[in-house]
């Protein structure tokens, strides 16, 4: 670490701005694997007594890798190299929650709740879920994460009737609903592209603005009742979203 940020390597003479010099002096180690995932960087403070470079200079340098995603701050606790995300395909065929879809790859999945109550619903959660006057509903907020690093944001809302303790839920809503015979048979989800807000992105470890994918989907059971109403926000660097595509009959075709 001390080589890397040696007074040495840098020189107010050449071409480009110190910070920018700093800047592509880390990225460098980066690729280089100079600097591993889930490193820690020296303080800004320390960084800057090393290089010989003002303070000012190497937030600059640091700021700029941070919003590349090769550079993740927490506050309170430092900088660290970004992990590096393996992306991963997901079929919009099948109806699937993301315990079972990681556990048909292989994956260790864990949950950080963030809140798990009884509430009242919002005036979009009531027309979702054709919750009649007075009705409350389950809340369900969580991180998703696989092999320890944090893929999604789930924001799941379901029918007090269908669950009336939302603690039972500790690993797969899905399979708490199986157990009671009330398992989603089908689902409509709308996917749309967003970037993700300050609270969004900390709780991703990605950078403030960075690319997601935004997903609703309300579930039926095989009656027609709704039985959930849950929007998503996945890593955009993480996901790809693939479906099937099928010639229709020719009786549907329509000549162009």
């Amino acid at each position: 670490m001390t080589r890397l940020f040696s007074a040495d390597n840098f020189d107010s003479g050449a071409s480009g701005p110190l910070y920018l010099q700093l800047q592509r002096h880390i990225a460098s180690a980066l690729a280089a694997g100079g600097l591993a995932p889930g490193d820690c960087l020296p303080a800004e403070r320390d960084i800057a007594i090393m290089t010989g470079l003002s303070r000012v200079t190497v937030r600059k340098a640091i700021q700029e890798l941070v919003a590349t995603g090769q550079l993740v701050q927490r506050r309170g606790s430092g900088t660290y190299v970004a992990q590096k995300v393996e992306r991963l395909e997901q079929a919009l065929s099948l109806l699937t929650s993301f315990t079972e879809d990681m556990a048909r790859r292989g994956r260790d999945v864990v949950s950080q709740w963030i809140s798990r109550r009884i509430d009242s619903p919002a005036p979009e959660e009531v027309m979702a879920l054709g919750l009649g006057a007075g009705e409350r509903v389950a809340r369900l907020e969580r991180v998703r994460c696989s092999d320890g690093v944090p893929l999604a944001i789930e924001r799941a809302t379901l029918p007090i009737a269908l669950l009336p303790d939302p603690m039972e839920v500790e690993t797969s809503l899905y399979a708490v609903l199986q157990t009671r015979g009330l398992r989603p048979a089908r689902a409509v989800q709308r996917i749309s592209a967003t970037s993700l807000d300050a609270r969004d992105a900390l709780l991703l470890g990605v950078p403030m603005g960075a690319a997601g994918l935004r997903i609703e989907r309300i579930s039926y059971l095989s009656s027609g009742r709704v039985v959930e109403f849950t929007r998503s926000l996945y890593r955009g660097d993480a996901y790809d979203f693939a479906v099937e595509l099928k010639l229709a009959p020719d009786e549907e075709r329509v000549e162009q």
